[in-house]
């Protein structure tokens, strides 16, 4: 299946769609399309933007987004170095509740199911406690073969039902993502420029001349379409970054180098920032996860 901006061809005789990738590394470009779709990523991390905000992806995640929501998953700078041997591995399934199988979807038996797309419907993340069941679901979709497709799609479904209220939303439901293929294509080339510079100094005049706009009218454009303002953009991208260097075994004493890495050039400003964006310290955020990882690893 050919994944175009804001497209997929759909093959006639489908009505759930599956791909197992592996590739250097996902799909370089901010795209939308009619389909929903849940990603598994067996290999690989980076960043995935959301319509207007932004989640760290690594193996083991699994991620549901919402019919036409623009997304892009920004694997990490090292996917494509000339040199890199990386690849990122990911199974994912295309389904549209208003097509094709919209009678499906329309049976009482899936009232609920449809209620709980339509409450979360720019799509969330899968919490790590439920990920391994989903993942084994996933690919028994991917696996399956005639009428067995739609029973072990219809079981999917149904777990992912069931999370109810034990899900992380993608982005806000205030979020609107309407807007022209050719916006997006130029959002994203916005986007990628933050995330391939993020680590070194970026002024507002470098990324409106990226967008070929003036500074005023740059901030307007990517205000409406992110909902951020360029700084609070970049501090989240930085943050981000920052947060995969923590959890990857940076010790307390190195936050300092973390920070100068992820392009902040003050400590005192990477503590506030990351208090705002995470709701605590760098110190206290990488107790938290290795914390969550004791409790979590297998005995």
């Amino acid at each position: 299946m050919k994944v175009l901006p804001f497209t997929i061809l759909v093959p006639k005789d489908k009505s759930v769609i599956t791909e197992y990738i592996e590739l250097p590394h996902f799909y370089q470009y901010l795209h939308r399309h009619d389909e929903w779709q849940i990603t598994y990523v067996e290999s690989g991390e980076g960043t995935l933007i959301a319509g207007n905000d932004m989640h760290a992806f690594r193996p083991g995640d699994v991620f549901v987004i919402g019919a036409k929501l623009p997304h892009l998953f920004k694997s990490n700078a090292e996917y494509f170095a000339d040199d890199s041997e990386k690849v990122i591995k990911a199974c994912s399934v295309y389904f549209n509740p208003n097509g094709i199988l919209a009678s499906l979807f329309g049976l009482p038996e899936m009232k609920m199911a449809k209620a709980f797309l339509d409450k979360n419907k720019h799509g969330f993340k899968v919490p790590y406690g439920f990920t391994e069941d989903i993942m084994k679901q996933i690919f028994t979709v991917h696996k399956a073969t005639g009428i067995d497709v739609l029973f072990s799609f219809v079981k999917l479904i149904n777990t992912l039902q069931d999370l109810n209220e034990n899900v992380e939303r993608l982005c806000s439901d205030l979020y609107s993502s309407n807007f022209s293929e050719n916006e997006g294509m130029r959002l994203s080339k916005i986007i990628n420029f933050i995330t391939d510079n993020y680590s070194n100094p970026i002024s507002l005049e470098d990324v409106a001349n990226t967008a070929f706009m003036t500074p005023q009218a740059f901030c307007r454009y990517f205000k409406k379409h992110t909902g951020h303002t360029f700084i609070s953009f970049l501090n989240e991208v930085r943050i981000n970054a920052a947060c995969k260097s923590l959890i990857a075994g940076e010790k307390a004493d190195c936050i300092s180098g973390v920070a100068y890495k992820a392009g902040f050039n003050s400590i005192t400003n990477f503590n506030r920032v990351f208090k705002s964006i995470i709701g605590q310290s760098p110190k206290s955020y990488i107790d938290t996860y290795n914390n969550v990882s004791r409790v979590n690893r297998p005995v």
